[in-house]
């Protein structure tokens, strides 16, 4: 059987072991370990906060290993690492966002109906709302903004809203990548966790297989197929390695929180982002941010007394990874839009009942990396650029042409299905 090497195990990888396995001999290479959700308590990591213990957002990774948290022009880029990637630290939302890939004349009609009928999709936590998140609702309602009930990927008919959904569902009641892992496990794919991949091997315009790093040593795994798939970050690093050109377009759907004090509101006991307001080029959602919390100096109120509203920002395509770092900036129009978001959640926070002497903002922050090596028009069909050799191809948000500006992770499930049923052709 032809073997096949595919590189990260979130939403696009998990989903290319589970459909090749059986046609090939899948191994998938992980660079993080297995996913452990945070057990500390909120109460007790608060108390450490207060201490003064905690002062640089990349510290968290010592807490919670999941997280992997660079720094950027004052921006906090955050990925997962792990078994299930960015999935297990995501808030679960089951967004459809293929408008842009349909302008290319990219159909992927076909590929969301099966995975509507492989994850369950739901808005049933709407009827588990506590008082304040409905109060929210309404005043989004009176505000004009057409706020809509987020779809969830999972059995939230058993959320227990406990707020913990970034920080790992304790209840499995959060759909993540690691189901689609499990399946590929048993049928007889391999997971090789703590293995990072430092580029792919490449002659006569064919990949060989890829390169990994453990520790002090370097080791070459062989392959029929590769497929990349570790994310709008590492995987441009290693098609830079690799000798692959990426394109300067790097987005990361910067979100930036506008809190207030609101006692005894308990946000942070709320399902995350419960529901979504859809503007110019943002959208705005109840968020609780974690990261702002514990390092942000002006969050240092109670965690009980804090709302919050996320803005989160589809950015200009400016910017890039490479191994020198991360070269990426807010522009102009960037900040206009979140200046303008800003304004709209100071006038809910107000109807709210907040103060606004006593409303302050969160770190910004990114989490959506992607469109270094975006998708064209002469692409539509193959989903696989001239630059890649034909066994080599690219599974997650680096192919997106344009910053989403909304949760990616259905689509690039889709996208994923799609270069499957592609690599099974050759």
């Amino acid at each position: 059987m032809k073997k096949a090497v595919v590189v990260g195990s979130g939403a696009g990888g998990a989903t290319i072991a589970k459909e090749l396995q059986g046609s090939y001999d899948v191994t998938v290479l992980e660079a993080g370990r297995a996913f452990k959700r945070l057990e500390s308590d909120l109460g007790f990591l608060e108390k450490m906060r207060n201490l003064g213990l905690f002062f640089d957002e990349r510290e968290i990774h010592l807490a919670f290993p999941a997280y992997h948290v660079r720094k950027a022009d004052h921006m906090i880029l955050l990925n997962g690492i792990g078994t299930g990637g960015s999935t297990t630290i995501s808030t679960g939302n089951a967004l459809r966002m293929d408008g842009d890939l349909k302008e290319l004349g990219i159909d992927l009609e076909a590929e969301f109906a099966e995975i509507f009928s492989e994850i369950p999709v739901t808005t049933a936590h709407e009827r588990g709302w506590r008082k304040p998140t409905r109060r929210m609702f309404s005043i989004f309602e009176q505000q004009g903004l057409r706020p809509q009930p987020t779809p969830k990927m999972g059995e939230y008919e058993r959320c227990a809203h406990c707020g913990r959904c970034q920080l790992g569902c304790p209840f499995g009641v959060k759909w993540d990548s690691r189901r689609f892992l499990e399946v590929a496990v048993n049928r007889g794919a391999e997971v090789i966790e703590g293995c990072s991949v430092r580029s792919v091997a490449i002659e006569d315009g064919r990949a060989l297989g890829v390169w990994v790093e453990d520790h002090w040593t370097r080791n070459f795994i062989p392959a029929d197929l590769v497929v990349l798939a570790a994310g709008g970050f590492a995987t441009p690093l290693i098609l830079e390695r690799s000798g692959i050109a990426c394109e300067p377009n790097l987005f990361v759907d910067p979100v930036l929180c506008v809190a207030a004090r609101s006692p005894h509101c308990r946000l942070h006991r709320e399902v995350a982002m419960p529901f979504i307001s859809t503007a110019d080029h943002i959208i705005l959602s109840p968020y609780f941010d974690h990261l702002s919390f514990f390092f942000n100096r002006q969050w240092r109120l109670p965690v009980d007394d804090i709302v919050s509203i996320m803005i989160k920002l589809s950015d200009e395509r400016v910017g890039s990874i490479s191994n020198r770092g991360v070269d990426k900036m807010l522009t102009a129009q960037d900040r206009s839009h979140l200046d303008n978001g800003v304004s709209v959640c100071k006038e809910i926070l107000q109807r709210f009942g907040a103060s606004e002497n006593e409303m302050f903002l969160g770190t910004v922050i990114a989490g959506h990396p992607g469109g270094m090596l975006p998708l064209t028009a002469n692409e539509s069909t193959t989903l696989h650029s001239d630059r890649l050799p034909n066994n080599l191809y690219v599974a997650d948000a680096t192919l997106l042409p344009k910053s989403l500006g909304n949760p990616p992770i259905l689509t690039i499930i889709a996208l994923a299905k799609r270069i499957a049923r592609l690599c099974l052709e050759l």
